[in-house]
């Protein structure tokens, strides 16, 4: 497999998503709508607590060749659910799992598989309740995650507003530091230089549950996740930063020894699995007091603004960046890696630029 077969989400999988599940009946006690939170919300009748319910599998991931070590598989078949539990603020309650063996399968790795799982589960207070496990030709891992929200205030999506401060749980980029080491020809030990081992947020998610006016988690890398709360909201955002400065030190070294602006390792096409977030100014004091209570440093991005689009510094100057054509960007060019790159550039290079030049 090669990286050309890895596909990510995009505008155009939005429509299709419509296609597929717009003939269903909505339950009369689901709260959210379709694309308005990272995991399912049921009111469970009678009662106080929401539930949330999400599912997710990883694949292509493992056809591409993004996902090699058997302890990284079983560990990501349990963050990519985790992490949509953390972007509603959910507390985990347990773990159904769907294993799809091939006939195959070694020993040993069968093992480091179910190690992966466990530690996973282990970092995030999970618990697998049971599952289904099935042979076929290639790997195939899954979960259905849930979780609860006790006072019943879940976040969603929806509810940014002009004046909110942008904000990330983390640093960003590895996801995509590690993408571009593992898919781009790089080397065993360029993949494994870059320590991808994303736990989902979950405490600060239900940390932000107060505070937080829209959230979403960074599975598909910042840039599209931006685009999503971006199209669902009506607002803009402006950073405050350089890309550069929004990095993990790792994907910075990355992107230099790659040669390619730090600003690409934010478009995806595979993320990091932090949260990003807005706050009202109203809040602010109050969340910061009590991250800093939990000895929790969120990175200040920049904040929501009326106009539409994304601003950010590039190459020392603010520009408006297409972030739909960004997000789209890799199903449109097959996968292929270098064909991405280019595009990205022709995006930047397209991007509006601001007369103010930018200033820290």
């Amino acid at each position: 497999m090669s990286a050309r077969e890895l596909r990510t989400e995009t505008v155009h999988e939005i429509a299709l998503i419509e296609r597929l599940a717009g003939a269903f009946t909505r339950s009369s006690h689901q709260l959210n709508e379709r694309h308005e939170t990272d995991a399912e919300l049921l009111r469970v009748p009678g009662s106080d607590p929401v539930l949330a319910l999400t599912t997710d599998h990883i694949a292509e991931e493992i056809q591409a060749g993004l996902y090699v070590d058997a302890e990284l598989i079983g560990w990501m078949t349990v963050m990519v659910n985790a992490s949509d539990l953390s972007a509603v603020g959910a507390r985990p309650l347990g773990l159904v799992l769907n294993e799809t063996l091939p006939p195959d399968v070694g020993e040993g790795f069968l093992a480091a598989l179910q190690r992966g799982i466990q530690q996973a589960c282990d970092a995030c207070g999970l618990h697998v309740l049971g599952g289904d496990t099935n042979f076929g030709p290639r790997l195939q891992m899954g979960g259905c995650a849930l979780g609860v929200v006790p006072e019943g205030r879940p976040m969603t999506r929806r509810g940014c507003a002009p004046g909110d401060l942008l904000f990330a749980s983390g640093p960003l980029g590895l996801g995509g530091a590690f993408a571009l080491a593992r898919l781009l020809g790089g080397s065993e030990a360029d993949g494994e230089r870059i320590p991808f081992r994303p736990v989902a947020r979950l405490t600060e998610g239900q940390l932000l549950r107060p505070f937080a006016s829209g959230c979403m988690d960074t599975s598909d890398g910042a840039l599209p996740t931006l685009d999503e709360l971006m199209r669902l909201n009506g607002v803009g955002f402006r950073f405050r930063i350089t890309a550069a400065e929004s990095l993990h030190p790792a994907a910075a070294a990355a992107a230099s020894r790659a040669r390619i602006p730090p600003w690409m390792l934010l478009a995806g096409p595979h993320g990091e699995y932090e949260l990003l977030f807005t706050v009202p100014r109203g809040r602010l004091e109050r969340f910061l007091v009590a991250a800093r209570a939990r000895e929790w440093r969120p990175l200040h991005l920049g904040e929501a603004v009326r106009e539409p689009g994304l601003t950010l510094p590039i190459d020392g100057t603010l520009r408006q960046l297409d972030t739909t054509a960004v997000r789209n960007l890799f199903g449109e060019v097959g996968g292929d890696l270098g064909a991405y790159r280019e595009g990205l550039a022709r995006l930047a290079a397209a991007a509006t630029t601001e007369r103010a030049r930018c200033a820290r």
